[in-house]
């Protein structure tokens, strides 16, 4: 009964993904990010709790990497869809360039299953956190309606959050294997921020929250590699 325990949190994260995506085609694009952060919470625990019971498996990753797909990779693509279609200078065919992120995140997913070097952390953007960065746009038109409305900026997100999803660049996890403040110091600096940023911007934090991501891995892979050079 264990072994199929993480399998059955996985598909948990691949059922909330499909009903987020029933929402984003309704254009419920809100409601559709709330079970993104569902889709989440249940892909880190899959994980969790496979090394916990210790039954990892060959079939467990694939089946992760597959639910991921759908909601990480086809539900932001959706998302993206929406928002072009309701931007300034919308056409019949231009809001299509939104599945450039689903593509992508197939691409960065593949790549992960197969490259030796992302066992604990990831080379490239981790698409969990590249959709929910997709995810608050639509929470974020709300304040800002004529920056989340404009076709140029939906497009260069679309363009620049493929690029980190393919990237050379070094991304620390956020799981963890123990909570030691020495092994763990810059997740622990990062969530602590993270929530500082959240709880005085709201979703309009998420975009900070992102660049935050990126940065302390740049300083903290960039500082790991220093230290073992000397």
């Amino acid at each position: 009964m264990k072994r199929h325990l993480p399998n059955a949190i996985t598909c948990a994260n691949l059922f909330s993904g499909c009903i987020g995506i029933v929402f984003a085609f309704k254009g419920h694009l809100e409601t559709a990010a709330y079970f993104v952060i569902f889709s989440g919470i249940f892909d880190f625990f899959d994980g969790m709790v496979a090394r916990l019971l210790n039954v990892k498996s060959a079939i467990g990753k694939d089946l992760d990497s597959l639910a991921d797909m759908v909601s990480f990779g086809f539900l932001p693509g959706v998302i993206m869809f929406h928002l072009l279609k309701a931007s300034d200078y919308s056409s019949d065919y231009l809001p299509y360039l939104g599945f450039i992120i689903t593509i992508f995140s197939a691409l960065r997913l593949a790549k992960f299953n197969n490259d030796e070097r992302q066992t604990q952390d990831f080379i490239g953007l981790n698409t969990p956190m590249n959709t929910l960065f997709i995810c608050s746009l639509p929470f974020i038109s709300k304040d800002y309606p004529e920056v989340i409305s404009s076709t140029i900026l939906l497009l260069a997100i679309t363009a620049i959050t493929a690029f980190l999803l393919v990237s050379e660049i070094k991304i620390f996890s956020l799981k963890f294997s123990d909570l030691s403040w020495a092994k763990n110091k810059i997740k622990f600096i990062f969530l602590i921020l993270s929530a500082v940023l959240i709880l005085f911007l709201n979703f309009a934090a998420i975009p900070f929250v992102l660049v935050l991501y990126i940065a302390l891995s740049i300083l903290h892979f960039r500082g790991a590699t220093a230290s073992t050079e000397r």
